[in-house]
């Protein structure tokens, strides 16, 4: 039939309606990709919340009942700890907005004061330049000229300050409205909920929209994925405590000014690996320059060193039989998603990155799915199996 020129004018029309369809689907994951991003970050958590599920489970607590207990009790020990650690992160934090200014004042005058050299040319703080010099044609009359003025070189706070602003407004355009945060966070939080409560349902609607001969493979995957992500976020939880508390430690053994905000600062930004710890420690370390350069050599130290430990250590110990992501790749992977999709595709990378590796492998047949224990997938269940 295909040979006719109906035929013809039929598998031309598929190919068009098929190009059609999936310019749609593009466009339209294209215009709703924050909310794409917050689902899959509400489908990540809902994997954890699913495990403690599973537990409570065991001892008759039913799964309607046990997830929002999960959710809400984690809520509730974030507000205890809040208001615990409250008074001295705002008594810390109005001392790091305070200070922080100062730090990079020292900073710029303990470079210049070594003449320059490679870190004048790269902070752009050349030895001819000073706050005040003099003018052209006169011997006796000094111009004070202030930073940021027109035509001159500003000084390494306010360029500093300036490019943090202008990463701000690059890299978190989603939080630029605190509604659109709110309710980007009770979407994420009603979404672990729901379906941590009945995952079976959720599951058996996506191999529905699969070919039959193809499911069994399909399912093999969501396991996998499953599995890995799983144990990705424990380990990310896990690693977030243990390098706030760490830090903190460390900062206060220093003698760093703001060390309970910066310990904070560290164990959230953990979860964004490898770049998250870099931004962590670049405070800290200016926070170290308001004492001395030595403080702040002490403090770099201490924050490669925590480096070296977790990588090292921790994750290995954590992260036994997980999927191996490459370093260089994860890199390029988080510098692309920042890029298109702002902070939410920083935040989504990793384990995005990690799924993507999974199907790939599994696809191409280098990898086998290994089987998974019933416990370890409960938050997406066989076809087949009991919601």
């Amino acid at each position: 039939m295909n040979g006719t020129p109906a035929g013809q004018r039929y598998e031309a029309l598929r190919v068009a309606a098929m190009v059609v369809g999936l310019s749609v689907v593009v466009l339209l994951l294209w215009y709703t990709r924050n909310l794409v991003l917050t689902v899959f970050l509400g489908v990540l958590f809902a994997l954890a919340v699913s495990s403690g599920a599973d537990r409570l489970q065991r001892y008759r607590v039913p799964r309607g009942l046990a997830a929002p207990l999960l959710v809400f009790a984690f809520l509730g020990l974030l507000g205890a700890f809040g208001s615990w650690v409250g008074p001295t992160v705002r008594t810390q934090t109005r001392e790091l907005k305070t200070k922080l200014p100062e730090a990079l004042e020292k900073l710029e005058s303990w470079v210049q004061s070594r003449g320059g050299g490679v870190i004048a040319t790269i902070t752009g703080l050349d030895d001819n330049e000073s706050p005040a010099r003099p003018v052209a044609g006169s011997d006796s009359v000094t111009a004070v000229v202030k930073p940021g003025e027109p035509g001159e070189s500003s000084s390494l706070r306010d360029r500093l300050l300036a490019q943090l602003g202008g990463a701000t407004r690059f890299f978190l355009p989603v939080l630029s409205s605190t509604l659109a945060v709110a309710a980007g966070f009770v979407l994420i939080l009603f979404l672990a909920i729901y379906l941590a409560i009945d995952p079976g349902l959720y599951r058996r609607g996506v191999l529905r929209l699969i070919p039959g001969q193809n499911r069994p493979g399909a399912d093999r995957l969501l396991s996998t994925i499953a599995a890995t992500l799983r144990k990705w976020l424990v380990t990310q939880l896990i690693a977030m405590v243990v390098i706030g508390v760490v830090t903190t430690l460390v900062l206060l053994a220093l003698n760093v000014r703001a060390a309970v905000p910066l310990g904070i600062l560290a164990g959230l930004l953990e979860f964004v690996p490898t770049l998250g710890p870099i931004l962590s420690a670049l405070p800290a370390i200016a926070m170290g320059f308001v004492d001395s350069p030595e403080k702040a050599l002490a403090v770099t130290l201490a924050y490669v060193g925590i480096q070296f430990i977790e990588n090292h250590l921790l994750i290995p110990i954590l992260m036994k039989e997980g999927i191996d992501v490459p370093p260089a790749l994860t890199i390029v992977m988080q510098a692309l998603m920042a890029i298109v999709f702002g902070f939410l595709g920083l935040l989504v990378a990793v384990p995005l990155l990690a799924t993507i590796m999974i199907a790939v492998r599994i696809a191409s047949g280098d990898e086998t799915p290994p089987p998974v224990a019933s416990e370890n997938v409960a938050a997406l269940p066989t076809a087949g199996g009991a919601s």
